[in-house]
Parts: C-alpha cells; structure tokens; sequence
C-alpha cells in the first residue's frame, strides 16, 4: 500500500491514533521540512505526518518552507497528500465549526516561491497545470467520509490564501468575497503548487473557525477566537482523516 502524507494534522500523532510511531528528520535540496516527520500506520495505512507550522507552531505562514515540506513527503515515498487547515468563512452558509472540501484556490501571496524551478533546462519548460489543483477522487472520499458520519460540510470551496500574518481589512475581505472567494487562509497556496509540481495527488479539507472581518453584526476575528473553535472541532476533523485513510485508494 502506498504511503499517506498528512500535513496539519493536529491531534493525529497522538500514540492512541498512530500506531508503531516514530520520528525522522529529513533533510532536502531545499532546507529542512517544519518539522521531523512522524510516521507510523493509522487506520492499517502507512502515514508520515508534517506539522506546517512547526509542532509548537512558531513559523509564521509566510516563512514556512513549503519547498522542503512537499519534497520532504515525496523522499519518504508519500503519494497522496492530505491537508488539514484552519479558515475564515466569506459566506453566510459556512459557518464555523463546518467542514470545506476545497475544490479550487485563489493565490493572493505576495513573498513566497510558487514553484520549484529557478530555472530550466534548455527547450524544456516546466508549466504545470492548475485549472483542478486538488485530486478528484482524494476529494470524493473525503465527501464520502463526510456523509457517512454524518458531518457538516460542504462539497466545493474556493480558498483564497493570504501572506499574513495579519487578518484581512474589511475592504479586504469584500473584495475576496466579489472575487468568488468562499473561505480565507494563510497556507494552502503555494503549498497545493508544490504538490501538483511534485507529481503529487493533493486535497485539503478547510474547518471554518470565523467569519473574517466582513460581517460587520459581529466582532472581527482574532487568534483566540480560532484556537477555541478548532480544539472545539478538532476531533471532528481527526474522524474525517481516518476514515478517509481507511478507504482511500
């Protein structure tokens, strides 16, 4: 069986979840990942799981070495990649605490690399496809293990990833919202680039925790309000990654 990338992924390192557990540190042409990878078998299936931000979060979105994330995976022999990630909601419908099977992004970042090449070899450009960033059949199991346990969700999401580390303005978010926007995060691009680069089947489930700043008949979101939403949510998402581990093909 194929080896399964979980990137996110809180809670599942605890030793209950993850069986025969153990560390690996990875170093790649491009620096050193987040974090050691923790591989290890969930639900019968091989896994390696990277923490984006560090296992104590201390790398802003921005300074993550997304390069040496995807490519740290694809070493350790990861064929498939799950994302898990935090978000804001642009919609009235996505309330926090629901699940967003995302289905396409929007880049707005501004200071990170968005692709592997410096440069090419000669009469050999490299332009990968983007029109479906994130795997079709990756994202039905995950509908699927949606529905089967009975989880609020939402089928399709764009995301819209920001530099950070600062939330939106209000002006800000109204024109993510003109723009087709459904959430807003801080990780997803170019992370989901380097996977589609790497030849690397890819899909991220997003939990909304906030409304961002657009919904002026409430208080802007802010850290806190985010931590309590998702450790409230958290073993949600966990139930949703092992029973798409169990079925993914």
């Amino acid at each position: 069986m194929t080896k399964i990338g979980i990137i996110g992924g809180s809670g599942l390192d605890n030793p209950d979840i993850l069986q025969d557990a153990q560390d690996i540190n990875v170093e790649t042409a491009f620096g050193a990942p987040s974090s050691p990878l923790k591989t290890g078998r969930i639900e019968g299936r091989e896994v390696a799981i990277l923490a984006r931000h560090g296992r104590e979060h201390t790398i802003p979105p921005t300074f993550v070495n997304y390069k040496a994330n995807i490519q740290a995976l694809k070493e350790v022999g990861c064929s498939q990649i799950l994302a898990t990630t935090a978000c804001g909601s642009l919609r009235e419908k996505i309330d926090r605490g629901h699940l967003v099977i995302l289905d396409q992004f929007i880049d707005f970042t501004r200071r990170r690399d968005v692709s592997f090449f410096d440069s090419f070899e000669p009469h050999n450009a490299v332009h990968t496809g983007m029109a479906e960033p994130f795997d079709k059949n990756m994202r039905n199991t995950l509908i699927k293990g949606c529905e089967d346990l009975n989880i609020t969700h939402h089928k399709t999401g764009t995301v819209i990833t920001i530099e950070g580390s600062r939330f939106s303005t209000r002006a800000e978010s109204n024109m993510f919202r003109m723009w087709g926007a459904d959430v807003i995060n801080m990780s997803v691009a170019p992370e989901c680039i380097f996977a589609n680069e790497a030849g690397i089947p890819y899909a991220a489930v997003a939990m909304s925790t906030d409304y961002d700043c657009w919904k002026t008949d409430e208080a802007p979101v802010t850290w806190d309000d985010i931590l309590e939403v998702f450790k409230g949510n958290v073993e949600k998402v966990i139930s949703l990654l092992k029973e798409t581990i169990r079925n993914i093909d």
